[in-house]
């Protein structure tokens, strides 16, 4: 039986790197989150692959990817070279996702700060429940929907700098730290390319939520060119 071949004109698939090295805390959620963002991203049409190895932050490799998602990293995961290749990456027009702990990351690191758009500053104990309110340029859009998950606040607010896509309300919990507008989903044009971020995916469980799957689904879309809107 032969094999199916492309044509030779044909444009080859998209491809995201799933990044999920960690020097500082390490969530449990990381091998769930992984997989599931790997799938999302193979039903959207993109191949995906998954490494805990900066080593493949070389201008070289990344020019192989579309999107690259860091997975609840923490800490310094990547030395000045390879934070230097991420830069490049995205001023010739890559995209960025990040998940969670992605705001737990690269505190050394300005421009890695600007492009997540805040930084984890702390977080209440334990687990809590709250509702998310979706918007579009800065009016609830749809329905608000439950979320249990842990809840960061973050070293400033990034309305303003970013466009908010969800927040989150802090009425519904205990130690939420920054108020009546809690932004917990975001992105925006950052340095020639696009950047999308979301605080939840503390939880392995929140993989499974619907409306967390079309949260990811959406910033996949945004950051790889595909919507103009996370």
């Amino acid at each position: 039986m032969s094999l199916p071949v492309m044509p030779a004109n044909a444009t080859p698939p998209d491809r995201v790197l799933v990044f999920s090295r960690t020097v500082g805390f390490r969530h449990e959620s990381i091998p769930v989150a992984v997989r599931t963002l790997v799938q999302l991203a193979e039903s959207m049409g993109l191949v995906a692959d998954a490494t805990e190895d900066a080593s493949a932050f070389t201008p070289e490799n990344l020019a192989r990817y579309r999107v690259v998602i860091f997975a609840s990293t923490t800490g310094n995961v990547l030395d000045a070279t390879q934070q230097r290749a991420m830069e490049a990456f995205v001023r010739g027009g890559g995209g960025f996702v990040g998940v969670h702990a992605a705001a737990d990351t690269g505190y050394d690191w300005p421009w890695y700060g600007a492009l997540v758009g805040a930084y984890f500053q702390d977080h209440p104990p334990g687990l809590q429940h709250s509702r998310v309110q979706p918007e579009r340029d800065g009016v609830a859009a749809g329905a608000a929907w439950p979320v249990h998950d842990e809840f960061y606040n973050y070293d400033r607010n990034p309305r303003g700098r970013v466009q908010v896509i969800a927040t989150l309300d802090e009425r519904l919990y205990e130690g939420g730290r920054m108020g009546a507008d809690h932004p917990i989903a975001w992105h925006h044009a950052y340095d020639g390319g696009r950047a999308w971020y979301t605080g939840l995916g503390h939880t392995a469980a929140i993989f499974a939520q619907p409306e967390f799957l079309a949260q990811l689904r959406r910033g996949l879309a945004y950051a790889s060119g595909r919507a103009d809107a996370g």
